[in-house]
């Protein structure tokens, strides 16, 4: 039976690499795939991973219909046996049920990856929609790190070199801005994201320039709310 699942994580868990295993699996027993992503770091039309490997896919923008994808490919005599759809957590609603419905009517397994929620803890679209009607929610095994080396939770923006959790749900890392300024991302554990403790700030506040301050959170202490 045909499945829509949810393979969810935080950044630098391994989704993308994932996605690409899962597809280069599918192909090497013959079967036919359709793979998506969007807003990939490497570009348009690119799903890539951060080991540095990467294969053509469709580009989703919003106004992009998967049933009607699907349906002409097959109308056409092309088979489709499964669909790789990476960046899922930037698709629209609409467009999870979209892919629910290729499930359910033309029994074709379709595999989702996405990380959870934004650098504001915040759902995206895209992936409440799939925990609300995936028939699987998988959380990859292997673990981002923080740079505490506890496994990382949450998902912090960097501008500058500053952590931010205010601004625009969607703009792409390890770019520059049209007023030159650097936006990264990094994964925290929760205890440094409620802390605004990012990489950086610990290693400024650390008094050797070799070690960072583990324990000392006086240094960063909770942000006062609002």
């Amino acid at each position: 039976m045909a499945e829509l699942v949810f393979f969810s994580g935080t950044m630098d868990c391994g989704k993308s690499t994932l996605a690409l295993q899962m597809d280069h699996n599918h192909r090497a027993r013959s079967r036919v795939g359709l793979i998506f992503t969007k807003l990939d770091r490497m570009g348009e039309s690119v799903l890539s991973s951060r080991l540095g490997l990467s294969t053509q896919a469709h580009e989703v923008g919003d106004d992009l219909d998967f049933w009607d994808v699907v349906v002409e490919h097959l109308t056409h005599a092309q088979r489709v046996d499964y669909l790789i759809c990476d960046e899922a957590q930037f698709y629209t609603a609409a467009q999870i049920e979209q892919l629910a419905r290729i499930v359910d009517e033309l029994g074709i397994d379709v595999n989702c990856f996405g990380i959870t929620a934004d650098f504001r803890t915040e759902l995206f679209p895209g992936s409440k929609r799939l925990f609300e009607l995936a028939d699987r929610v998988q959380v990859l095994q292997v673990a981002a790190l923080c740079w505490c080396g506890d496994r990382a939770t949450h998902n912090a923006r960097i501008i500058d070199g500053v952590m931010v959790v205010e601004g625009e749900q969607v703009v792409v890392g390890d770019t520059a801005t049209a007023s030159d300024t650097l936006v990264e991302y990094e994964v925290l554990c929760r205890r440094h994201y409620m802390r605004r403790m990012s990489s950086h700030a610990a290693r400024l506040a650390s008094t050797t320039p070799d070690v960072l301050p583990f324990d000392d959170l006086d240094v960063c202490p909770v942000p006062p709310r609002g």
